[in-house]
């Protein structure tokens, strides 16, 4: 592995220092985009239709190469006016395009006024393009999102990712203004399905790890807001297939005032499930359709987006068999039999409607009402025995030579039937107004929550008791069935203020007020950027941030028979983070290259606990600790050949947290007190120290219809929970365990390398005369079949007479082979 990875690290360094790594044989689109004083950073050049385009440098210059033909091209900048126009590119010549984008003044198509906070530090811009060239197991664009700055993963099943120390439910998601949200109930990355985000309808995403501005409330670590595209002007569309996925989108003007685009996606990936070691029949078929209606009304315009997905998962395992430990006589593998069901899904539904009115040149508001509804359910009656071998070399035979001998078994029924539904129902406003200096802004939002939660889990152990009777353990019993309702109000104020030409200072302050536990929270925040030069930038954040307590914090883990809400009385207050983050930004002209740094601290209280079990976060449902968080990002980012942007990035983090001393001084509290640090600092679920990814996009040489695509992510190693024996509930031939010492313990590290090629083919010309092309690509998904582990289940042995428990890895997929074909119309 050693000797492909240096190479290709050697070559991404040596497109980064301008080595000519293919030859340039078709045409290219180059220019200025300015506005009336100078240049405009960042601005979005795009063909429609096509997955090609770039965004201006600092001098506002662009350039990126095309195949030969006639192009329709899009500029544009949030709050400017879009410039379209048609242009003819042919082989082998430069066609430029110059643009001068004037201040939006009633155009709604395009933000007229924004909050100049989105440009400050934490903040990374996600081209929705890219997602389609990322070697993923399905087109999904929150699965992108792992290799950004401050983002970290370990599960390449999962859409699931964790930010600088947060967990996965500390990050919050927007389409076009609306929140939406996750799953609930979710044990494991192959139930998730497709994230709500779809990228062939998004125009932009934008990414806030830190620092985010106080319109945006309610969680500690992160903010995805995505925006959907206008659908105006000539019809599009595109479709995908491939061996996992398919997906189709049509966009486009309906009338002069009223523009449509519908998108439709279905994933069948039960090839790629099948790859693990866990053999059964997979069956999941994961669906979703989504809208986005556009309305000019004149001095208004009216957005309404709908969404629906239908998630099913069905599961009948036949057989699992892990062989771990070191060769040749510290082997051993767990084999496990299963019979019996698991079926499990969720639908979601949701609309919105968005009401934009513009007020004279320099002001604007918005409206909002929408609905958020999912129902969810899980239907387990499966059992399995299990069966530990301990791995002896056969004499005189080799080390991979190796006998079986059993050492005991296990057998486990484990019987589910959850159902939980939950509905939110939101208003809001938002007020823009651009007064000399100052950009404000100001906003309130109402939100009714609500949930209803069926939960009876039963898992039991059979085996023989002390005097070798037959006997069943129950290993956990929840029964519970609980509805809860109550609503959110929240209002912010914010001010970009101008000082002098390179000073934006970015006050604000946001009041939250939860009816279930009475509790006004406010949370004052500043942002700062100074531009040092053209090319440098110094910015700046602090903070205070809430992370308001709902269904996944209030839930706990209840007693057999008891309520599901251990806090039912709304004795519980809201987490509570104290932020600073700094960040350089540094843009190399000369080989347009950008550099990122960012060092951020967090100090947590009243945290409520939380331990990480696969991709689901139980928590404790009580503030019970305190915490924090600190670390440092370094990101490189450029164009190694015009139009096509590559990056490397790397963290380093280091989070902690302290549970508080118990009121209570009974055995069992002070003996999990004790568990847990006893008072002393210990590793938080998500402390991990290193992470590095790297996503690198080339033509291969000699032949531009060819592009590579290069991810690799690699992060060290998660702390988890060995377990301790329940000696009240273990006999000599069951063990049922207990969590010992609170992460004391650790996962392998997770490494990845997944790698693409795309051949654009031409297949024949549309009517405008551009050609009509076909993206035929192969991907190879894990390409060094590297195995890793998500997680961790236990079995107990005996070792010269001691009991000691076994680590047995829960891994993650094997080498894959994917193959995918894309057309735009």
């Amino acid at each position: 592995m050693r000797l492909l990875v240096r190479p290709l690290a050697g070559l991404f360094l040596a497109a980064l220092l301008g080595a000519p790594l293919s030859a340039q044989t078709w045409g290219e689109i180059s220019g200025r985009v300015l506005e009336a004083d100078g240049p405009i950073v960042g601005a979005s050049v795009l063909v429609e239709g096509t997955s090609f385009g770039t965004n201006t440098g600092t001098d506002g210059r662009y350039a990126f190469r095309i195949p030969e033909g006639r192009y329709p091209i899009r500029v544009s900048f949030v709050g400017y006016t879009t410039v379209r126009d048609t242009i003819d590119v042919r082989r082998g010549e430069v066609t430029r395009f110059d643009a001068v984008l004037e201040v939006a003044t009633g155009d709604l198509g395009d933000v007229a006024v924004e909050a100049t906070a989105d440009r400050g530090v934490g903040v990374s811009r996600i081209d929705p393009r890219t997602v389609r060239d990322m070697p993923l197991p399905v087109q999904d664009a929150i699965r992108a999102v792992k290799t950004e700055l401050g983002v970290t993963s370990n599960n390449e099943l999962s859409n699931a990712f964790s930010v600088r120390g947060g967990s996965y439910d500390e990050n919050q998601f927007f389409i076009d203004g609306f929140e939406i949200y996750r799953p609930l109930r979710i044990r494991q990355g192959e139930q998730e399905g497709l994230g709500l985000i779809n990228g062939d309808l998004t125009s932009r995403m934008t990414l806030f790890a830190g620092g985010f501005p106080v319109r945006y409330g309610g969680k500690l670590a992160s903010v995805l807001d995505a925006t959907y595209a206008a659908p105006e002007g000539v019809p599009t569309s595109t479709a995908y297939l491939s061996t996992l996925d398919a997906g189709v989108a049509v966009s486009g003007a309906l009338t002069d005032r009223v523009g449509l685009a519908v998108a439709a996606r279905s994933a069948r990936p039960q090839r790629f499930f099948a790859s693990q070691e866990l053999e059964g029949s997979y069956d999941p078929n994961f669906r979703d359709i989504q809208g986005v209606v556009d309305v000019d009304l004149g001095a208004s315009s009216l957005r309404a987006v709908g969404l629906y997905a239908r998630h099913r998962f069905r599961l009948a395992p036949q057989q699992q068999e892990t062989t771990f430990g070191i060769y040749p006589n510290l082997v051993r593998t767990v084999a496990r039999d299963f019979s019996g069901l698991e079926e499990d899904g969720y639908d979601i539904g949701f609309g919105g409607l968005l009401l934009r009115t513009q007020i004279g040149t320099s002001a604007s508001m918005e409206h909002r009402v929408s609905a958020f509804t999912t129902d969810e359910f899980e239907d387990i009656d499966i059992s399995s025995r299990s069966s530990l071998f301990r791995r002896q070399q056969r004499p005189g035979g080799s080390q991979t030579d190796l006998d079986r001998l059993l050492e005991g078994q296990t057998v486990q029924e484990s019987t589910t039937n959850n159902r939980i539904s939950q509905t939110v129902v939101t208003a809001e406003g938002r007020y823009l107004s651009r007064l000399g200096r100052h950009s404000l802004e100001a906003g309130w939002s109402a939100r009714r929550l609500a949930f209803d939660d069926l939960i009876s889990e039963r898992t039991i152990f059979r085996g023989r008791g002390d005097e070798g009777e037959l006997i069943d353990v129950d290993a956990s019993v929840l029964e519970a069935d609980t509805s809860f309702a109550s609503w959110l109000g929240s209002a912010w104020l914010e001010d970009a203020i101008s000082v002098g030409d390179r000073l934006t200072l970015t006050p604000g302050l946001r009041a939250d007020f939860f009816s279930y536990n009475d509790e006004l929270t406010l949370s004052p925040r500043l942002g700062a950027t100074y531009a040092v030069s053209d090319q440098t930038s110094l910015s700046g954040a602090v903070g205070v941030y809430h992370q308001t307590p709902t269904y996944r914090e209030l839930r706990g883990d209840p007693q057999p028979g008891t309520s599901l809400f251990r806090t039912l009385d709304g004795d519980i207050s809201s987490p509570r983070s104290v932020q600073a983050v700094v960040g350089l930004d540094h843009f190399f002209t000369g080989r347009r290259l950008s550099l990122r740094a960012e060092a951020y601290a967090k100090r947590f209280t009243n945290l409520i606990s939380y331990d990480v079990e696969n991709v689901r976060v139980v928590y404790s449902a009580e503030n019970d600790s305190e915490g924090y968080a600190a670390g440092a990002d370094v990101q490189l980012r450029g164009e190694l050949v015009p139009g096509l942007e590559s990056w490397v990035s790397y963290g380093f983090l280091f989070t902690e947290e302290r549970f508080y001393t118990p009121t209570a001084t009974d055995e069992q509290t002070l003996d999990r007190f004790a568990s847990r640090g006893g008072g002393d600092w210990i590793r938080r679920p998500t402390d991990r120290r290193h992470n590095f990814s790297l996503f690198v996009q080339d033509y291969v040489p000699g032949d531009d219809t060819w592009r590579l695509h290069l991810r690799t992510l690699y992060g060290s190693r998660l702390p988890t929970t060995a377990p301790r024996r329940d000696e009240d509930r273990s006999f000599d031939s069951i063990t049922v365990f207990d969590d010992g010492p609170r992460n004391a313990s650790k996962l392998p590290s997770y490494f990845r390398f997944d790698m693409g090629a795309t051949k654009r083919l031409v297949i024949g010309r549309l009517p405008s005369g551009s050609p009509l092309e076909l993206l035929a690509t192969v991907e190879v998904l894990n390409v060094f079949d590297q195995t890793n582990t998500v997680a961790q289940s236990w079995v107990e042995s005996n070792e010269g007479g001691q009991r000691v428990f076994i680590a047995v890895p829960t891994r993650l997929t094997p080498r894959t082979l994917n193959v995918r074909m894309r057309i735009d119309l």
